[in-house]
């Protein structure tokens, strides 16, 4: 997107009146249409999946819940401890997984990508990494350097610039660097001390040892955030260009995450401010080259992320954006979420129930859902709006088998008051989101959305801007 078409993506008056909760869209159907699932019909899926003769790649994502301390923003699934030692029976059963898993999975299907996520995955130790990154790769066919997407999310407060190299050795390419907010006074507010010298250590050493991709992670609405407050943030964060930025809406929902009644609402932006600062994020971002991904996401122009958008090739998941479309999602540890065989499966969330399944030789798995020929169709249309702002109505038609005008007149007929207030444009064969549309993608993919149409379930989501 050019820089003209950045300036576009800001509608204020379009902004106010569609800023209503909607789902983020990391699946379809969204996590709240989730139901009792066993591990027989995971395993089902499983053994589908590896048929067939030409078996998807896999993606791996592992979840350490660890933190040593808390940030009050924080909506992850989490457990807050100082003693490292915590970690040690996490682990265990975290092999235990690995091990039941693999022996299910066709050894020649060949991961593509991995993900560490948390919590904080450097809370364990080098030679835990170290244990766990050896058993993954000799459970599973990991592809080379060259092809491979292997991420890591970090904590500046939390690695020195002596262990990147490490994260390099076991693998990893790409790193993911929490930041949120440089200004000390918001950083107080939240309960996150982390000066920029020693987040700019972390991105440089990064750099030094060929990390591919390096991403940095920002919160807009904390606690004592003004406009020109945030703008110092950007400018610091600009001047040494990380590959991609996201940019997240902190959403104030203390009533579902504890840990926000912590933050004090009278210190939180007002709805003015707010908008203020998401106008001078995109312009200061626009201006510096950046292009806009969607759903808070930033990237240079030659990034792997632009590239695939470009490409029509990018992809969603629970992680964020991806560049891998066709992979099977294996969830590893506790709440982690996979896709196999298009299906959704989560594991336990609390501890003690995912050791309980490990320690009875069998996967956590404890919710999900199988997808019906509808919530295919529907997930197709919406990953097309959320990744490439286009909907190709006649391939659809062709890919399902479907009469999308016929099949989706309602849907069109909703769409019709976004194309007269400039969202979308549509005519006999596509539709297309426009600049100033992007910023709501989350509610022009609403619209697609089956059980948001036969419920009330708007509650629990997060406000759009």
């Amino acid at each position: 997107m050019h820089t003209s078409q950045h300036s576009e993506l800001f509608d204020e008056a379009l902004l106010e009146r569609y800023d209503t909760t909607v789902p983020r869209y990391t699946s379809y159907p969204t996590a709240p249409q989730f139901h009792p699932l066993d591990e027989e019909q995971y395993l089902g899926w499983v053994a589908r999946s590896n048929d067939g003769g030409n078996p998807l790649p896999l993606s791996i994502y592992v979840h350490i819940p660890f933190c040593s301390t808390v940030c009050f923003y924080c909506a992850c699934t989490k457990i807050i401890t100082a003693n490292r030692k915590h970690a040690e029976p996490y682990l265990r059963g975290l092999l235990g997984e690995i091990r039941l898993i693999s022996d299910r999975v066709d050894t020649s299907r060949i991961v593509e990508q991995m993900h560490w996520g948390g919590g904080t995955p450097t809370f364990i130790s080098r030679a835990q990494m170290q244990m766990l990154m050896d058993e993954l790769r000799s459970c599973f066919n990991f592809a080379n350097d060259a092809v491979s997407e292997m991420s890591i999310e970090l904590d500046p407060r939390e690695v020195g610039p002596g262990d990147i190299g490490f994260l390099r050795e076991q693998g990893f390419n790409r790193v993911s660097l929490g930041v949120q907010d440089i200004d000390p006074d918001v950083q107080s507010a939240v309960n996150r001390i982390q000066p920029l010298e020693q987040t700019l250590g972390v991105f440089s050493a990064a750099r030094e040892h060929g990390f591919k991709s390096i991403s940095m992670d920002l919160i807009y609405g904390l606690p004592r955030q003004t406009s020109k407050r945030f703008e110092s943030t950007l400018d610091a964060i600009i001047r040494v260009r990380p590959d991609r930025l996201s940019v997240f809406n902190y959403a104030h929902l203390p009533q579902r995450f504890k840990v926000q009644q912590q933050i004090d609402p009278s210190e939180l932006p007002s709805r003015r401010e707010k908008l203020d600062i998401l106008k001078m994020t995109i312009e200061r971002l626009s201006a510096a080259g950046y292009l806009y991904i969607g759903m808070d996401h930033f990237s240079q122009p030659e990034d792997e992320l632009a590239l695939a958008q470009k490409n029509g090739t990018l992809h969603r998941n629970f992680q964020g954006y991806s560049t891998h479309r066709d992979c099977d999602l294996i969830g590893l540890g506790a709440s982690s979420i996979g896709q196999v065989g298009g299906n959704y499966a989560q594991n336990h969330v609390r501890l003690e129930d995912y050791h309980r399944s490990i320690d009875a030789a069998r996967l956590p798995i404890v919710r999900g859902v199988e997808l019906n020929a509808d919530d295919r169709l529907r997930r197709t249309v919406i990953t097309e709006l959320i990744c490439n702002f286009r909907v190709d109505m006649d391939a659809i038609d062709v890919r399902y088998e479907i009469d999308f005008r016929r099949y989706f007149s309602n849907e069109l007929e909703q769409l019709q008051v976004m194309q007269d207030d400039g969202l979308i444009e549509m005519d006999d064969a596509t539709i297309r989101i426009n600049p100033r549309g992007r910023l709501l993608v989350r509610n022009i993919c609403s619209v697609f959305d089956a059980y948001l149409q036969t419920s009330e379930k708007f509650r629990g989501y997060s406000k759009a801007i």
